[in-house]
């Protein structure tokens, strides 16, 4: 592997980013600096810190970077369930990006254990 970019991980967190952008770009107006902006930030800061944990030396510090992007993971499946709740997407646009969010979750799980089994001596 060469580069980030031939990740995986970081390409599906890639195209998941242009998904939000796609469905945030209905919310209300008074929403672009609320829940639109936190929601797309995010996303955004899931394959950015894959891709920003990779140019790290050691694998301490992609875990740290790998770590971050998993708790942003986390902060956006709250987000789209209170987007869900205030009806700023419907049930099934909040189903498919709750399951590609979860496909990610899986991914990054299971990502963040390898690199933990490649430190174990």
């Amino acid at each position: 592997m060469s580069t980030f970019k031939d990740l995986l991980i970081w390409q599906k967190a890639m195209n998941f980013v242009t998904k939000i952008y796609q469905s945030t770009r209905l919310f209300p107006k008074d929403e672009q600096f609320g829940l639109t902006s936190q929601i797309r930030r995010s996303s955004i800061s899931i394959p950015s810190n894959i891709a920003e944990g990779y140019g790290r030396e050691g694998n301490n510090d992609y875990l740290r970077f790998l770590n971050i992007a998993l708790s942003s993971l986390f902060e956006l499946q709250t987000q789209l369930e209170i987007a869900k709740n205030i009806n700023y997407l419907n049930e099934q646009e909040f189903n498919i990006l709750y399951e590609d969010l979860r496909e990610l979750e899986r991914m990054l799980v299971a990502f963040i254990k390898k690199i933990k089994d490649r430190n174990k001596p």
